[in-house]
Formats: structure tokens, sequence, C-alpha cells
């Protein structure tokens, strides 16, 4: 993981070149390395030849291919940051972002200085998992036999194996480990999650949860750790180690 700002390097992948140079410039400035694509074609390439700490993905992109599909493609293979931009105002379209394993999104048009805020909150927040970390004093909870390392954001399963969790995924999990047996409404818990004001969508918080139980329930379905309450929000229920 890169230093935060200083050497992140970064894929704008948009079919807009006005855009694509104005992103390009404005973060080269700001001191990060930047590389770009007009689509997933280019994307891919990049992608084959380095490793990058985020990616700002166009929602609408030309060809078989439209952000949505990409950031499934991209979240399939790695847990790379994704912030998606949109020039579409559809709750609909966020949430699935959101659903896919987006980390955030910021529609079009948008301020510079927001974009950088954001993004550079979502690097903050991975910055204690990377390998060149300074070594910090780790706090690590366990429920149920699971281990949730809140200094590495690291989480491991019974097993030993390390499951791979997007930024969001791994908020939501500390949020209801900090907050356990607790229950939580949807605007707490993106209050809590996000850092910011944000429009509380309540399906945003529910496709969050709905990917966080996939991770970490043995049936999603009939989910032990993190419960609905009707009408009210959901409750973490494990056994805090």
């Amino acid at each position: 993981m890169a230093t935060l700002q200083h050497d992140a390097h970064l894929l704008v992948v948009d079919d807009d070149p006005r855009i694509r140079q104005m992103l390009t410039r404005y973060f080269e400035d700001e001191g990060y390395a930047v590389s770009s694509a007009s689509d997933g074609i280019e994307m891919r390439v990049h992608m084959r030849q380095q490793s990058f700490d985020a990616i700002l993905l166009d929602l609408v992109l030309p060809g078989g291919a439209d952000g949505l599909d990409l950031a499934r493609e991209i979240r399939a293979q790695s847990d790379v940051p994704i912030m998606m931009l949109t020039g579409r105002d559809d709750v609909v379209d966020r949430i699935v972002g959101l659903e896919i394993g987006a980390d955030d999104y910021v529609a079009k048009p948008f301020h510079l200085r927001e974009v950088h805020a954001r993004l550079k909150s979502i690097l903050r927040r991975r910055q204690s998992s990377g390998p060149n970390a300074e070594p910090v004093s780790e706090e690590i909870v366990g429920f149920e036999y699971w281990k949730l390392n809140l200094s590495r954001r690291q989480l491991v399963d019974p097993q030993g194996a390390e499951i791979e969790l997007t930024t969001g995924e791994f908020d939501m999990l500390a949020t209801f480990v900090r907050h356990a047996g607790r229950v939580l409404t949807r605007d707490v818990l993106m209050d809590l999650t996000r850092g910011r004001n944000l429009e509380a969508f309540d399906r945003t918080i529910d496709a969050q949860i709905v990917r966080l139980r996939r991770k970490i329930e043995t049936d999603p379905k009939r989910p032990q750790f993190i419960k609905a309450v009707r009408g009210v929000g959901y409750v973490f229920t494990a056994r805090l180690d």
C-alpha cells in the first residue's frame, strides 16, 4: 500500500477525455501517480500491468461493459477501493454499485476537492493494513472464534484463513463489533461507517449488510451474527471472545 497521497497510484476510467484530463492533472498536482483508461478494455490492460491504490470508475461507459459490470469484475479479483463516478442521479444505480462492492460514489458535475476528500478518507482507512504501515498497538476483537484486527483491518475466520473485505464491509463489521448487542438504526449505521453526512438510503445499508453476511454467516439467509430488527435496524448478536 502506498503512503497516503504522496505515491498512491490511481486509475481513472472514464470515456470523456475532458474528465480524464481534469482528474489526471488535479491528482498529479496533488502528488499522486495517475493512469487513465477510456473503457473496460484499456482498464484491463492497465490492471494486468500494474497495481493501483484506488480506481475512479465512470458508471456509463461505451462498449459491452458499463461501470457496474466493471466494478463487479474488479471486485471478483481484488479489494482495491472503487469510487464510482455517475452522471445519473439514480438512487438504484448507487445502491447497486455499493452492493457490488464500490466504496463510494460521487455524482457529476463534481467538485475536485470533494472527490479528493472522499478519496483521502478511503485511503486513510485502508492504510493501516498495508505492508509498510507503521507498527501499532494491535486491537483485536474475537467473536465466535473469528478474529477481527481493528488496527490492521484484517478478518480471520475460525480456520485461520484471512477473509477479504472491502473498505465498506470492514467498516460495517467494525461498527457492529464495537456496538455489539445494541440495536443500530440505518441512519446511525450510515453515520458511524461513513464518518460524514451523506444521504442515507435504507437499501444502501441493506446492500452492504447482505454482502457482509455472505462472508461471515454460515447461512446468510438465516443469519446468526447480524440480525434484523423489524422496523428499526440491525443488531450484532455474536458472543465476543
